[in-house]
Parts: structure tokens; sequence; C-alpha cells
């Protein structure tokens, strides 16, 4: 039986201690979306994602004008942690539809997981639209992302007094 090479045991050692290295370097400065990290690297929110400023309203959502369906209401859900950051989504609704939803609040603790909300939250949203409804499915690969988003999005709603 031939003994592993000593250049296997450093090869594991090594890159072991460049997994570490670069996690290590991200998880000390989260991003948030839209925001730029130091040095110039960042990532910026995609149109779906995007938010009115502090201080300013949001505008109607597009959806049912009709005045049985009553005005646009909007509120935003709690401030939701899961495994790799925390989010929080905001929530329009005409009567009982919703009519728009947008998240304000994303902070990730390393670049993967930015990368993996953006790709995740629009398809999220389009869910939460077609199903006026925060009972919506995951993400295969973004369950925690998926479940905090859905939390949010009902803690929304409780707020607004929807179903």
């Amino acid at each position: 039986m031939k003994r592993p090479g000593w250049y296997l045991i450093a090869g594991a050692a090594a890159g072991f201690a460049g997994v570490l290295g670069l996690h290590g370097a991200e998880a000390a400065t989260p991003t948030v979306l839209g925001q730029l990290k130091p040095g110039g690297t960042g990532t910026f929110p995609a149109p779906s994602l995007s938010a009115p400023a502090p201080g300013q309203t949001a505008t109607p959502a597009a959806g049912p004008t009709s005045a049985a369906a009553g005005p646009a209401r909007t509120a935003t859900g709690a401030v939701e942690p899961y495994g790799y950051g925390q989010l929080s989504v905001t929530v329009t609704v005409r009567g009982s539809q919703i009519t728009d939803v947008s998240v304000p609040l994303l902070r990730t603790a390393e670049p993967y997981s930015q990368q993996l909300a953006q790709q995740v939250i629009p398809m999220l949203r389009s869910e939460v639209l077609a199903a006026h409804s925060a009972r919506i499915n995951g993400v295969s690969g973004a369950t925690y992302t998926s479940e905090a988003y859905a939390q949010s999005i009902q803690s929304a709603l409780d707020k607004l007094h929807v179903k």
C-alpha cells in the first residue's frame, strides 16, 4: 500500500487556507444591495429590486384602477435573518391583490450570496405576484433566501390586514 505523498497533504492544506482566506475577507464587509464596497467593487440592484430612497413615498403600482379595489397601500415586512444575511420586503396591495413587491433591504455576508439573491429574488417576486400570497414555492438551491422572503412578505401582508 502506497502512502499519500506530502504534496497531497500540502495541497489540501493550501486549498483549505485559500478558501478560509477568501471567505474571511468578505464576511467582514457585508454588502447592502446597491452600495459599493470600499475599493470600488459591489453590486447594483436589478430594477425589480429597487425601492424609493428614505424619505420618499412609493408610487402606486400598476393594477386594477376600479374604485372597488380601493387605493394602493404599502407596507414593509420584518427584517428576516437567514443563513447568509438579512432581507426585508415591501409589498403594495390594492384591495386584496398584491400589485408590487420590492426588496429595500438585502444584506449578504459574501459575494456569492449576493449573486444568488439577485438571481432568486426576481423569481420569488414573480411567484408572489402570480399567487397574490406569501404561500409560494421556494427556489431550489436558495431555500434560506426563499423562506426569509416569504416570511417578510407575510409580515407585510399582516400589517396590511391582507390574508
